[in-house]
């Protein structure tokens, strides 16, 4: 009921931000000839509900060490906030049969093409027929279009802007689709392991090939292929693609296409980033670096351009209930934002959209009845002869600069207790070993040792991907919620550190929570966004402004 009261008044408050008219975008000059502009900017916070928003803000306001130097610790969507508009939206599959709770492809599809989508379907409507996206119109019109991700460029949110597959697990005809369509010119992600063929741990001639073209071995070490084809030597070859591995290469490319891939699945989380922008020896590119190198290649083309930006390990780090990590995920999606919004600013050619795909994990910060704190004197003149004694423990502020010091996330963890992935018999001092070493909060051996157990898995199915496990990590409430197999080991550690960190976490999945809606641009464009809507019609709006063909 707490949480519900909660969501309420976090959408009321963004509501009520979007009515403010004090902004840039009211501005006579700012305003769009005819409700249109050349350029459309989407960014996605994949799993980023008003929740998570409200962890970012807290930490970049209130934090000791808040890594924000800037004016009152404002983020970039604080800026958006304040100059441009708010809205909110529902996101779930609309359909006729349509379902209450959205997954990322389907949200995506419905982002993307304006129309009900089915769960899991990548480009497709909720009767399974291609429908053609923005991005894909945009191109048609002579636009530029890119599609930028700090996941696989082949997952499901960067997917369902240029592809058309009944199931967003078809990663390499994907990953085909993307090269051969001709739709889109600048591809920066990660997931090279969908490109790579078959045989390439054993094919010395394909990996010279990437050896030539400055591929670190780690990049081509995999291959999630079925057959022996080279897509990235195909893009190269065949499709006139600039091909980039690393922050070097890609720097070095000027314009036309651009196929970026700098990691052979996920590119690194959100810690592993702020660790490496600390050292000053990152390797990758970030989600702001690629988000750069796609406006400055994009915006050559005087027609204008379609750009997708995805933060995608938000979503990653709600999955398994981490805190800590997900802040880490905010902060780098934070960043990108703000390279954007230093684009945009001064610009009145430009639509900035930045909104969720979802919330995930329904989180949240609340108030329990461990550590309750001591009494204490106030020298305020309406505590005469009283202590001040609260009756719970409503969080420290410290908690916050805690949560940034997390130094792994669980997935790190859990892969230190078991390198080879089985947990069938991990003991609790491997957990309690490795958690206290990379956590500020601390467990206990009695928490490691339930972390550790496992149990049969009552929901059984034969050859499905998550749910064909005899055994499951033993989550003792609403278990049903939490389907993704071992990796449930994560959320275990997850539920353990939560008392310590006055965090609540309702789910292992997604949650249909309104998500907020930042906008910056022409005002006659941008005060549409000022509502409560839903993203089909999030997606209408953006064609309305980019396309000539849209009344």
């Amino acid at each position: 009921m707490f949480n519900s009261k909660l969501l309420v008044l976090i959408s009321v408050s963004l509501a009520l931000l979007g009515c403010s008219h004090n902004f840039i975008g009211d501005n006579a000059e700012n305003v769009a000839q005819d409700n249109k502009v050349n350029n459309v900017i989407l960014m996605i916070g994949d799993g980023m509900g008003p929740q998570q928003v409200g962890l970012l803000e807290e930490f970049a306001r209130r934090a000791k060490h808040s890594t924000y130097n800037h004016k009152g610790n404002q983020t970039a969507l604080t800026k958006l906030a304040e100059s441009g508009r708010v809205g909110l939206s529902l996101t779930a599959p609309y359909g006729q049969d349509g379902h209450l709770v959205v997954d990322s492809a389907c949200s995506a599809t419905q982002l993307a093409t304006g129309v009900a989508a089915g769960s899991e379907m990548i480009g497709l409507d909720e009767h399974g027929n291609k429908v053609q996206t923005i991005l894909e119109r945009a191109k048609a019109q002579g636009k530029a279009t890119g599609l930028v991700s700090d996941t696989r460029i082949t997952h499901a949110t960067p997917a369902a802007f240029a592809a058309h597959q009944a199931h967003r697990s078809f990663e390499n005809e994907i990953a085909e689709e993307l090269i051969e369509s001709g739709s889109v010119d600048v591809l920066l992600s990660g997931g090279a392991r969908h490109f790579l063929p078959n045989d390439i741990k054993s094919d010395t001639s394909a990996q010279q090939l990437m050896k030539d073209l400055g591929a670190a071995n780690a990049l081509y070490n995999s291959s999630q292929r079925k057959d022996q084809r080279n897509l990235i030597m195909e893009a190269k070859n065949q499709y006139g693609y600039s091909i980039a591995f690393d922050q070097q290469q890609l720097a070095q490319v000027n314009g036309g296409k651009v196929l970026g891939l700098f990691a052979n699945s996920a590119m690194e989380n959100g810690i592993a980033y702020s660790a490496c922008k600390k050292a000053a020896d990152c390797s990758q590119p970030s989600l702001r670096d690629m988000t750069l190198s796609a406006l400055e290649i994009l915006s050559k083309n005087e027609q204008g351009f379609f750009l997708m930006i995805e933060g995608g390990q938000i979503d990653w780090a709600g999955h398994i209930n981490d805190t800590g990590w997900m802040l880490h995920e905010l902060l780098k999606f934070d960043e990108a934002v703000n390279a954007v919004y230093e684009w945009v600013k001064d610009r009145n050619d430009t639509l900035l959209v930045v909104t969720a795909d979802h919330e995930t994990g329904g989180f949240g910060f609340s108030y329990s009845r461990k550590n309750v704190p001591s009494a204490k004197t106030l020298t305020g003149n309406g505590m005469a002869g009283q202590q001040y004694k609260p009756n719970f423990n409503f969080g420290a502020l410290n908690t916050l600069d805690r949560l940034y010091q997390q130094e792994a996330t669980f997935y790190d963890m859990m892969k230190q207790v078991s390198y080879d992935s089985s947990f069938v018999n991990t003991k609790a001092e491997q957990w309690y070993e490795v958690i206290n070493q990379y956590s500020d909060f601390k467990v206990t051996l009695a928490q490691a040792l339930e972390i550790s157990k496992r149990e049969p898995n009552e929901y059984h199915q034969e050859n499905h991907r998550y749910l064909s496990a005899a055994e499951f990590p033993k989550i003792k409430d609403f278990k049903e919620f939490y389907v993704y197999g071992d990796d449930l080991h994560a959320n275990l550690i997850g539920r353990a550190l939560s008392a310590e960190q006055n965090v609540v976490w309702g789910t292992g999945t997604h949650t249909a929570s309104p998500v907020p809606v930042y906008v910056f641009g022409p005002s006659s464009i941008t005060k549409q966004f000022s509502t409560m809507q839903h993203h089909t019609e999030i997606a209408q709006k953006m064609m309305k402004a980019l396309l000539q063909d849209e009344p």
